[in-house]
């Protein structure tokens, strides 16, 4: 694993750092009385608890710079030379939505990580209007500051906001076509949020003629099962997940609005457009979703 590089705390910067100055000699007994008096006297204010986050850290190895909540764990990466790219695999994979529906005219991501799927939506899908929901702002700045994340303008929205109040607004509800999820936190051990009640909303966000979820998971652990189960439950079995890609991430697929009956040799052709415009390996993810399926590429996707 690569080493991490040492830069400003980009935490710091969002909560401001405490300012250091010269030790103050200790108090006198007698103050120390006067003022525990005036204290017990003094009104009781609860102060509201900041959310605690781990440290948002960087690496970079190959001409990849990649993003660390504190551990070697990477939560993002992003190759220098083309930041618009999306440079890990499971990412990519995170845009098989496009297989199966056009450019909605809302995207939203849950999780900004390094940005790679927000930036790519907003410079390559230029009808829809893309929004990130990221709960640590520390993670907002870092995106901004060292993965090239644009500012907000008339099409792109990053709301500091926890995923679990966005999906129960019922403004969000029947409002977005591709929904992509990717909470992780330091341990990365899989999803935050992985309730049955959370992906029920997650799927009341989507437009009721035609939506996708995909969730970023994390195959070689428990949590695989229970949230492909809770998946299940909360989309009424209409959920699939392409196999294992590097480091053990599975993205899964989950679907709201007509059953799909596609022949896999539409698949392809469709495949063959995003690859040719996108430059995204589409013919890739119709292969695993026929492996994942159990079926041959000469039927059809059913779901």
């Amino acid at each position: 694993m690569t080493n991490l590089i040492k830069r400003a705390s980009a935490e710091a910067r969002a909560f401001g750092r405490k300012q250091g100055g010269k030790q103050a000699g200790k108090p006198g007994r007698r103050k120390l009385e006067r003022d525990d008096d005036e204290l017990a006297n003094a009104p009781r204010i609860d102060a509201p608890k900041k959310p605690r986050f781990a440290p948002v850290t960087f690496s970079e190895e190959g001409g990849v710079r990649y993003l660390h909540f504190g551990t070697e764990w990477v939560q993002g990466g992003m190759r220098l030379k083309k930041p618009d790219h999306i440079e890990l695999e499971y990412a990519q994979q995170m845009m098989a939505w496009l297989l199966f529906i056009e450019t909605p005219e809302r995207i939203v991501q849950l999780g900004l990580g390094a940005a790679a799927l927000t930036k790519f939506c907003y410079r390559f899908l230029k009808r829809a209007k893309v929004e990130a929901v990221e709960l640590n702002p520390a993670v907002v700045i870092a995106a901004r500051a060292m993965f090239e994340l644009p500012y907000d303008d008339a099409r792109l929205t990053v709301t500091e906001r926890d995923a679990w109040e966005f999906v129960n607004d019922r403004a969000n509800h029947g409002t977005i076509g591709a929904l992509q999820i990717d909470v992780y936190d330091a341990t990365a051990r899989g999803p935050v949020l992985d309730s049955v009640s959370f992906y029920r909303a997650c799927r009341a966000c989507l437009t009721p003629e035609a939506g996708v979820v995909t969730i970023n998971l994390f195959g070689d652990h428990p949590s695989f099962v229970r949230n492909m189960r809770h998946l299940s439950e909360a989309f009424d079995h209409r959920v699939i997940a392409l196999p294992e890609v590097h480091d053990g991430n599975r993205v899964a697929l989950a679907f709201a609005g007509p059953a799909l009956d596609v022949p896999f040799a539409a698949l392809e052709t469709r495949a063959k457009l995003i690859e040719a415009q996108l430059g995204l390996p589409a013919r890739k993810w119709v292969k695993g979703l026929a492996e994942s399926a159990g079926v041959t590429m000469k039927g059809s996707f059913s779901l």
